[in-house]
C-alpha cells in the first residue's frame, strides 16, 4: 500500500493535527484497514483514508463504487462512553455529523435517508457504515466507513447510477477540497459523540428528523426474509428504529433490510 496521495498532506489542518492519519493510495475498504487498528488499540478518532477502494462496503453486503481522484473515502474509529443498546443510534448521529459538515463549507441543504443515505436533490451523495468492534477487557469501539461523492462527473458513474447518484461537483459545478471536507466532517462527529455522551440522544435525533427524506412518503420494505412491506414513513422513534405504516394501519418497525422510496432506488450504491 502506498502511503500520503497529495491531496491528503494534512500538516496544515488543525483539526487532524493530533489524531493518527492512515493514508493510503488503494486499499480494499478502509472500514477493514480501521477495523484492524482499533483491534490492535488504536486512538479515538484514528482516521483511516484511501484515495481509492477496491472493495469498499456499504449496508447489507453492498459494494460502493469507489473511483480514484473524486471522491473522499475513510474510516473513523470512535470509543464513545456509552451503553450497548446506544451504539446502533450513532450511524443517525453521523449522518447528521457528515450533513452539518457538509452544509458549513457548501451551504447546501442535505437530507437523510434512514439510516444512512445522505441525498441531495433527491439524487445519493454518500453514506455512512457503522461497525462495531467488541475489544475484551476495553470499550467497544466503532468504526464509521464514510464515502462522499466529491468532484466526481457525471461519467464517474456507471450506466446504472446517472440517475440515483450525484456529487457536489455535478450539483455545484464547483469542485471541493477532499482535505478540508474531512476535516470538517471529522471535526462535527467529535462534538457530537461529546453531546451524545454527555446530554443523550434526544436532541441529536431531532435534528436528524429535520433532514428526514423519508418522512409522510411511501415507502417500500423488503424484509429479511424477502417480504415487501409497503407503507407510509413515520420516521425514526427515540430509539432510532424506523416505523413504518402499511395500508391496514399496522406500524413496522424496521431494524434493518432494503428500504426504498416506492419507485426510486439508492441502495445499488
Amino acid at each position: 500500500m502506498i502511503k500520503d496521495p497529495a491531496w491528503l498532506k494534512m500538516g496544515e489542518h488543525g483539526a487532524l493535527a493530533d489524531i493518527p492519519v492512515h493514508l493510503l493510495a488503494e486499499t480494499g475498504s478502509t472500514n477493514a484497514v480501521a477495523i484492524d487498528l482499533a483491534k490492535a488499540g488504536a486512538p479515538a478518532y484514528t482516521v483511516v483514508a484511501a484515495e481509492r477502494q477496491s472493495a469498499g462496503r456499504g449496508r447489507l453486503g453492498k459494494s460502493w463504487q469507489s473511483p480514484a481522484g473524486t471522491g473522499l473515502y475513510f474510516s473513523l474509529i470512535l470509543q464513545p462512553n456509552l451503553a450497548p443498546e446506544d451504539l446502533p443510534k450513532i450511524t443517525l448521529m453521523a449522518g447528521l455529523g457528515v450533513c452539518l459538515a457538509i452544509e458549513k463549507i457548501t451551504n447546501l441543504s442535505l437530507l437523510i435517508k434512514w439510516p444512512n443515505d445522505l441525498l441531495l436533490d433527491g439524487r445519493k451523495l454518500g453514506g455512512i457504515l457503522a461497525e462495531t468492534v467488541h475489544r475484551p477487557g476495553h470499550q467497544t469501539a466503532v468504526v464509521l466507513g464514510i464515502g462522499l461523492n466529491v468532484n466526481s462527473p457525471q461519467g464517474a458513474f456507471s450506466t446504472e447510477l446517472h440517475d440515483k447518484a450525484t456529487s457536489l461537483l455535478i450539483h455545484t459545478g464547483s469542485e471541493y477540497r477532499r482535505s478540508d471536507l474531512l476535516a470538517s466532517i471529522v471535526t462535527e462527529v467529535k462534538k457530537l459523540v461529546c453531546r451524545f455522551e454527555r446530554d443523550g440522544f434526544a436532541d441529536i435525533l431531532n435534528e436528524w428528523r429535520r433532514r428526514d427524506a423519508t418522512l409522510g412518503r411511501e415507502l417500500a420494505w423488503l424484509t429479511h426474509n424477502d417480504k415487501i412491506v409497503r407503507g407510509v414513513s413515520l420516521g425514526p422513534d427515540d430509539t432510532g428504529q424506523l416505523l413504518i405504516k402499511d395500508h391496514l394501519g399496522r406500524i413496522h418497525e424496521v431494524l434493518s433490510g432494503d428500504l426504498n422510496l416506492v419507485g426510486i432506488n439508492y441502495d445499488k450504491q
